[in-house]
């Protein structure tokens, strides 16, 4: 991935880390930075199903889900299945398409699965939605709601690149897109198996009460109007163990937990902005006081 998406190492590692946790990734920045190359990256380098949803505000659910329809040979209705049946599923711009559009996504990322007309289908696995919106343009958006942010593990940015990895980037492109010729490392059974490996690490109990105390300060601190969710709590914990693995570890430490709080838990919380600062700024800026106020286990 980083051969495409070149001098965002950490990004890369997010974006992996994500699809090692079983989770799902909201990517939050300007156009033109590389959010759709990063999921068309990610699929081509485990030789995974790509699927993009270009989302709208004439979308409608069963563009996402598919639909039944009848077929006059055979007398009877045929799903066709929608582009949600893919390993890797870039919903671009979600917060373009209305709240009813956008809640087809919700069984789909959090048990992998659709229904449709009473009908259930299971989705590939592995399985992962790399969802992006546009932070600084909000005509003909909408908002994304509460139980929709609580889907995603994390929030975070790709930004611009330096000057002079962006010359390296002019360069690659001499050529075509480097993306359509990258070359798979890992097959769609090698992931499932490191998501195996990943439920398996360490997660000593004094780093669990610390996690715990985390998320219970969200909850109950003056910093926060809303805590985070059990659900958010589980994301949190198996993002730790994901990270874990990255390093090389079958053991977490308190650095996989402060390295992943501010992006893990800060799209889950609501603060009351009374300055008219961006609210991500201040909850993410609000998450790290608290983390400064907890005492780390030794």
């Amino acid at each position: 991935m980083e051969s495409v998406i070149l001098g965002k190492a950490e990004t890369v590692r997010l974006i992996v880390l994500t699809l090692l946790a079983g989770e799902h990734l909201l990517l939050e920045d300007v156009p033109g930075v590389g959010k759709t190359l990063a999921a068309k990256a990610l699929a081509g380098s485990i030789d995974a199903e790509f699927s993009r949803i270009q989302f709208t505000p004439d979308l409608l659910p069963s563009d996402i889900t598919g639909s039944s329809i009848y077929r006059s040979d055979t007398r009877d209705f045929q799903f066709t299945r929608g582009p949600i049946f893919a390993n890797v599923v870039l919903a671009d711009e979600i917060n373009r398409a209305p709240p009813r559009t956008q809640s087809a996504l919700l069984e789909a990322m959090s048990d992998q699965q659709v229904s449709v007309d009473g009908t259930t289908y299971a989705l590939p696995k592995p399985f992962i939605v790399v969802a992006t919106q546009n932070p600084f343009e909000f005509e003909g958006t909408y908002v994304l709601p509460e139980s929709q942010m609580d889907r995603f593990l994390m929030r975070t940015s790709i930004g611009y690149p330096a000057r002079q990895s962006e010359r390296s980037v002019l360069e690659s492109h001499r050529d075509g897109e480097p993306v359509d010729s990258i070359k798979s490392v890992a097959s769609t059974d090698d992931v499932r198996e490191a998501q195996n490996a990943v439920r398996k690490v360490r997660f000593d109990p004094t780093l669990e009460d610390y996690l715990l105390e985390i998320v219970y300060q969200t909850r109950s601190s003056e910093l926060f109007r809303l805590g985070v969710s059990t659900r958010a709590a589980l994301s949190f914990y198996r993002g730790c163990q994901a990270r874990a693995i990255t390093e090389g570890r079958d053991f977490v430490i308190p650095d996989d937990i402060k390295a992943l709080a501010i992006s893990t838990l800060s799209h889950r919380v609501l603060v009351d902005d009374h300055l008219g600062d961006s609210s991500r700024d201040v909850a993410e800026e609000r998450i790290g006081d608290l983390l400064r106020r907890i005492p780390v286990p030794v």
